[in-house]
């Protein structure tokens, strides 16, 4: 194994990385939903062609975390945080997708008209996006305790996405012509609702990076 201060730097680099994959993830998911609220179609588009950005920064990720346990054997602690880093990596890489696959359906609503505003979409959103960035966080400090805190609002998630998805339905009976519309909206909350997964998972692998333990914090 190289020199502690080498390896150090080198792992900050790929932390560095994987903040980075984030930032832009994170900036997708948000501006997905701006994009259905606004039926803004050039933006939906933008934003499914931007994946190929994310997709390119998680194989990076990757390439250097395998090439930092091929050359410098790291053991224990050392080797959880790279693990760790893989995992996130992978996580942050599937909420990217999710952003993607709102975009998309704002792409199959088009401009049809909207049988309500889209208010209660971005609040669940916003629990979301409030848990990614402390799971983030967590993971930079490498604080299970926080980790922990941030995976128990993903009830607050679920919740909301059952409530949401359940008014959506009784809109069918008044809107028949609208079924498509009211399916992708509830796509759109299921989609939400995954972040929330993934980032209980991000979760998960911050606690194992402090403990050594796995937990399941999904259920």
């Amino acid at each position: 194994m190289v020199s502690r201060s080498n390896f150090d730097l080198n792992l900050k680099e790929l932390k560095d990385k994987l903040f980075a994959m984030a930032a832009e993830a994170s900036q997708s998911l948000h501006a997905s939903i701006e994009a259905l609220k606004t039926q803004d179609i050039e933006k939906a588009k933008e934003i499914i062609a931007h994946d190929k950005e994310i997709n390119r920064m998680d194989n990076s990720i990757n390439q250097q975390a395998i090439l930092l346990i091929a050359k410098e054997s790291p053991v224990a602690t050392d080797l959880r945080k790279i693990i760790s880093a893989l995992r996130i990596s992978s996580e942050i890489e599937r909420i990217g997708d999710l952003a993607t696959n709102i975009a998309k359906s704002t792409l199959h609503i088009g401009d049809q008209k909207l049988i309500k505003p889209i208010e209660e979409i971005p609040k669940m959103l916003g629990i979301a996006e409030e848990m990614l960035e402390g799971a983030l966080e967590a993971f930079r400090e490498e604080d299970a305790a926080l980790a922990k805190k941030v995976a128990d609002r993903d009830d607050q998630v679920d919740e909301m996405y059952g409530k949401l998805v359940a008014e959506l339905m009784t809109y069918i009976p008044n809107y028949p012509n609208e079924i498509s519309q009211i399916t992708q909206l509830a796509f759109t909350c299921r989609y939400i609702e995954r972040v929330g997964d993934h980032v209980t998972n991000i979760c998960e692998n911050v606690i194992f990076l402090v403990t050594g333990e796995r937990f399941d914090l999904n259920n």
